[in-house]
């Protein structure tokens, strides 16, 4: 029994070690960008810019491209009607005053309810579909559309999406990612053209795995319809940056607040709550 332990133990030790050393570079890397190295880095306002506003509201996105910021990201659900419905989580129950997971409303029943603020209070604006969002950038700036996917719950959204993509002919200011391998492949398989970023936690090109909330196998000839690889900013390392550029990858970092508090890494772009203050900073 006591070897058992034993051996328990030293598996949980060594995985604990094995799962933290990604995050050893961000830990202790240099902190803080001068304007010159932010020169060509791509700003994108996540959730429009939720230190800003209310999160993913049409709103907050008209502020994220008020500040400058040269993509906007956004989260997409599909309703019980089928309608692409602008959301981070699953339910409306955090960014509204309703309940309900999206994938059992109308979008009628979505819009019974209002959007509310940091405290509670309901603002009067009601959660976007992805029309309303496409309708205010229109190319003004570029889109990064976010695919939160279960596996059998938003059957068909992939294909939907590349309709509107394709409909509209944005595909030079609309980029998809996710954090799941089948919405990529399965947006790939129906039109090559949209371009298609990889989220993920971590990855360790020289043992060939990617975290992305499990680990996966990691390889280039596998991900090469991908554009850009965007992780969490305290797994980057200026190695992993070059290892990437070098197979003609980009690499995005998230999620951040100011530039002065940043990690330094030589990244194609930065993924945060305030780009007022990346954009500001880097005039």
């Amino acid at each position: 029994m006591r070897k058992i332990i034993l051996t328990c133990a030293a598996s949980a030790v060594i995985l604990t070690i094995y799962m933290m050393t990604p995050f050893v570079p961000g830990v202790f890397a240099k902190k803080g960008y001068t304007p010159k190295e932010m020169t060509g880095m791509t700003i994108v306002a996540h959730r429009g810019g939720a230190g800003m506003g209310i999160e993913n509201s049409l709103g907050c996105i008209g502020k994220g491209m008020e500040s400058g910021a040269d993509m906007i990201e956004i989260d997409i659900h599909l309703s019980k009607d089928g309608q692409i419905i602008v959301c981070h989580d699953r339910t409306i129950g955090r960014t509204t005053d309703g309940k309900g997971r999206i994938s059992d409303l109308t979008l009628d029943e979505i819009r019974r309810f209002s959007l509310v603020d940091r405290h509670g209070q309901p603002v009067g604006e009601k959660i976007p579909t992805l029309d309303e969002v496409l309708d205010l950038i229109d190319g003004k700036c570029r889109l990064l559309i976010e695919i939160k996917h279960k596996k059998n719950v938003y059957k068909g959204i992939e294909a939907l999406l590349v309709e509107k993509i394709k409909a509209r002919d944005a595909y030079s200011w609309i980029t998809v990612q996710s954090f799941n391998d089948s919405v990529l492949e399965t947006i790939h398989s129906i039109d090559s053209r949209v371009r298609l970023e990889k989220l993920c936690f971590f990855i360790r090109p020289g043992r060939g795995k990617l975290f992305d909330g499990s680990f996966t196998e990691f390889n280039y000839d596998k991900y090469h319809f991908i554009s850009s690889f965007n992780i969490f900013h305290l797994c980057v390392s200026r190695s992993l940056a070059e290892e990437l550029h070098s197979h003609g990858k980009e690499i995005k970092m998230w999620t951040l607040t100011s530039p002065d508090k940043a990690v330094n890494m030589p990244v194609d772009g930065i993924i945060t709550d305030r780009p007022d203050l990346w954009t500001k900073y880097r005039r």
